[in-house]
């Protein structure tokens, strides 16, 4: 593929992104990052801030910015570790997961507003690329 073609993809990745993230935090009330960092909380428990790093794949600074939003808002609880003091974990409160599950619900409505155009296998097949695409970035040598 010429450099051309790869610049056109890109950009419609960027335009795509753009859009799709701004019908998903209307629709669920959360930014995408918020909404995937609880969904990680949820699913695994009690975390580390740097847990949350490394599955989000953002930096630090960028972490604990969520995560005071989050606390602010009764959604995560984080604590020092008793036997480390500078590490932190971070849980996720009954109100999130009453949030997510509403959200996960109103996503089934038939007024979801999250309809992004594709059927659901267009959707899994794009997943599987873009699972691609960033699972080879790290083989490739960033």
């Amino acid at each position: 593929m010429e450099l051309k073609e790869i610049s056109q993809l890109l950009y419609q990745l960027k335009l795509a992104n753009q859009e799709m993230t701004s019908i998903f935090e209307k629709a669920t009330g959360f930014s995408l990052t918020r909404y995937e960092l609880m969904r990680i909380l949820v699913c695994k428990g009690k975390c580390s801030q740097t847990q949350l790093q490394v599955a989000l794949r953002i930096d630090s600074a960028a972490v604990t910015r969520h995560l005071k939003q989050l606390e602010e808002k009764n959604y995560v609880v984080r604590k020092r570790n008793e036997k480390n003091n500078r590490e932190v974990f971070v849980e996720v409160t009954t109100k999130a997961q009453e949030e997510l599950e509403r959200c996960a619900h109103a996503r089934h409505s038939e007024q979801d507003g999250l309809d992004i155009g594709l059927t659901e296998d267009e959707e899994e097949q794009l997943l599987s690329l873009l699972t691609k695409l960033t699972n080879n970035r790290g083989k490739n040598g960033e």
